[in-house]
């Protein structure tokens, strides 16, 4: 073979190299073009996601919001945001103390009494009126020297325009505990009237029914008449914001009447004779 058929046929070898080299560099650009196209159409998707995604959520909780605001509650506000009261330190008992009998109406001794009642929420001071309601106040006066309402919760508060009241006096917290005896209404209002800072009894049906639990008014409130009303046995001297606070909190349930959701719980009663 010449020398010239050599270097041509080697030229050409050379010519056809250089043209596969470009082709493969030509497709290597174009795969890399792809896949950039690719990456980016999938960021671009994800992006939309993710916006769609946050978009529903909001919708989500606006539907949310709407459908738990349309059941009547206690709205907070800034005041309202964190709870003042302490948690309490004892749980309910699973039953009551339980006493024979009620003390005798002379344990009031026809006075007056004060009384200091600490809760986890702040200290209420109650003026009694023995010489008004002496069975009842003469059954407060035991229980409390008894330590009964140590560590008990108040376990109902209602919020209703006519019933503004915060219920205590059971140590199981179940609203049916009680001291083991009853004895009947003293001193009930005639037109059903319980001004703000009244201290009631409790009861059940009967007018015979009273026994260790005792509502505190925070606001004016009304109750009816022909079941025989409810007992009157003092008022309340200091710590009316204390209920009120209980009460701002609402309940747990969210409705007008359940357990209050600022947790308050009985730490010691105190009394004396004035």
């Amino acid at each position: 073979m010449s020398n010239a058929r050599a270097r041509e046929r080697a030229k050409h070898r050379y010519a056809k190299r250089q043209s596969s080299l470009a082709a493969r560099a030509a497709r290597r650009r174009r795969n890399q073009q792809v896949i950039g196209a690719v990456v980016t159409m999938l960021i671009v998707v994800a992006g939309v996601l993710a916006l769609s995604r946050m978009a529903g959520d909001r919708v989500a909780a606006a539907g949310s919001s709407s459908s738990v605001n349309s059941t009547p509650r206690a709205q907070p506000t800034a005041k309202d945001t964190a709870n003042p009261c302490a948690a309490p330190t004892s749980k309910p008992l699973s039953r009551a103390p339980s006493y024979p009998a009620p003390p005798p109406k002379s344990l009031a001794q026809g006075k007056v009494w004060d009384a200091t009642v600490v809760t986890t929420c702040g200290t209420i001071g109650l003026e009694l009126y023995g010489d008004k309601a002496p069975q009842t106040v003469s059954s407060f006066i035991f229980l409390s020297r008894k330590g009964f309402y140590t560590g008990s919760p108040c376990h109902r508060l209602t919020s209703s325009p006519s019933l503004k009241v915060l219920q205590c006096g059971d140590p199981t917290g179940t609203g049916t505990g009680g001291p083991g005896y009853s004895y009947g209404v003293e001193n009930a209002p005639a037109n059903g009237a319980y001004p703000a800072g009244t201290l009631a009894m409790a009861r059940g049906n009967s007018t015979n029914s009273n026994g260790s639990q005792f509502f505190l008014t925070y606001g004016d409130t009304t109750l009816p008449t022909d079941t025989g009303g409810y007992s009157i046995f003092g008022k309340v001297t200091k710590g009316l914001d204390v209920l009120r606070t209980v009460a701002a909190g609402g309940t747990t349930n969210g409705q007008p009447d359940g357990a209050p959701a600022r947790a308050v719980s009985i730490t010691s009663v105190t009394v004396a004779p004035r």
